[in-house]
């Protein structure tokens, strides 16, 4: 057993400082290909494109009907137009139109030779195949041109771009069905802690289910990386090192929870100095102020707090981004808003804080409602956030109507 400590040999440093720290050490994972056409959704930020995607063809290649209705000159002031026949989208034949004359088409089908215009369909009247026009439309309307979706030679998707179902579907327009993605950074979780056991398990009294582990691998699927469970290692030197030495042994970055506090079995940073190097091992921020940062090699280490909320709050602001940018994110941070506050909202007077609120749009502007309580075990202050208000220190009492910065990490609510 080690002894307990009075006082940290680590500084408390500002929060830029640490992320800056975590940023010199964070480098690109290596890429592998992929089918796009085959690939499921996945994290809600997809997978990271690792090659800049140009487009090899025009699109449309040809001019198209935007709408159905008919092609036509509109220069011809015929009362009624002959309809020489119908073309649909993919049909390749199809006659000269010329004045006097229209051909009924439908949406996508090319133009056919003569016509420079396309009147939709509710805007005319056909009796005994003749196309009586109600209302003229002007030269190039309701037509795509050649190149108006995609111009070739056109950069169509950049490098370090997250695939979405908009991206993919076109990467399937263009044709690229194989590409270069990030691979998935592969993190591995570890739980610590005598008290803490699987939560399918009866619970002792003064113990806890392991909520942190699952919510960690959660966190880690949702930021695209490949989620591997140490489980849990108890209080006891050489079973934490052993869990360790396994998951650096897996994996890129190396998750703990639990055990960086000055407890004397809070053993997690005397091991990391042993086995690698402990950059930092407390942030002036809150909840998570002894959040650790260490390399073993070339494996990113995070010990993150064993209170829930620090622990999901922590991995928001120094490990997500951290993972984000290994696969190469164009931006791996979350967005920033203004807020206007709909409670009071009381700061801490020694470090800034990360409250969890709700955010939604109401009357021209984004409002932040408090979830409540917001003590570092209360995980249900996590329960519907979506997203985090930074609170600066010095123990000012905001009001109602004053106004923050927050992290958004989730969809905006509805008003």
């Amino acid at each position: 057993m080690r002894p307990m400590l009075r006082d940290s040999p680590y500084p408390m440093l500002p929060i830029e400082d640490a992320q800056r720290i975590i940023g010199e050490h964070t480098r690109l994972i290596d890429s592998e290909e992929i089918d796009c056409c085959a690939m499921l959704p996945t994290a809600p930020d997809g997978r990271v494109l690792a090659e800049d995607v140009y487009a090899t063809e025009t699109i449309p290649d040809v001019p198209k009907a935007a709408v159905d209705g008919y092609a036509l000159q509109v220069a011809d002031n015929t009362n009624e137009r002959r309809v020489l026949a119908e073309i649909a989208a993919g049909m390749e034949q199809s006659p000269v139109v010329e004045p006097g004359t229209a051909v009924r088409i439908m949406t996508g089908a090319p133009i056919p030779q003569g016509a420079d215009a396309v009147i939709m369909v509710e805007d005319t009247e056909e009796r005994a195949g003749l196309l009586h026009v109600q209302r003229m439309v002007q030269q190039g309307q309701n037509i795509h041109v050649v190149g108006q979706d995609v111009a070739h030679g056109a950069l169509v998707l950049a490098c370090g771009t997250s695939l979405g179902a908009a991206e993919v579907g076109l990467l399937a327009t263009i044709g690229r069905t194989r590409i270069a993605v990030a691979r998935r950074p592969r993190v591995a979780v570890l739980s610590t802690g005598d008290e803490v056991r699987e939560p399918d398990l009866p619970r002792e009294v003064g113990g806890i289910r392991d909520s942190n582990r699952y919510a960690l691998l959660a966190a880690v699927r949702e930021a695209g990386g490949e989620a591997i469970s140490l489980g849990i290692a108890r209080d006891d030197e050489q079973a934490q090192r052993q869990a360790i030495l396994r998951g650096l042994e897996q994996a890129d970055v190396l998750l703990t929870s639990g055990g960086v506090s000055m407890g004397t079995r809070d053993l997690i940073k005397p091991l990391l100095s042993e086995l690698g190097t402990v950059h930092f091992g407390r942030v002036l921020f809150k909840p998570g102020k002894p959040t650790t940062f260490a390399t073993v090699q070339d494996t990113l280490v995070f010990g993150l707090p064993g209170y829930p909320v620090s622990s999901l709050v922590s991995f928001e602001v120094f490990v997500r981004p951290a993972l984000r940018r290994m696969q190469g994110a164009i931006y791996p941070d979350r967005p920033r808003v203004q807020v206007t506050l709909c409670d009071t909202i009381k700061a801490a007077p020694d470090r800034p804080e990360y409250q969890r609120v709700i955010v939604r749009w109401e009357e021209g502007q984004l409002v932040a409602q408090s979830t409540g309580a917001q003590g570092s075990s209360r995980l249900l202050s996590l329960r519907a956030a979506n997203a985090l208000l930074l609170v600066p220190s010095g123990g000012q009492v905001y009001q109602a109507g004053d106004r923050l910065e927050a992290l958004l990490v989730g969809s905006l609510v509805p008003s």
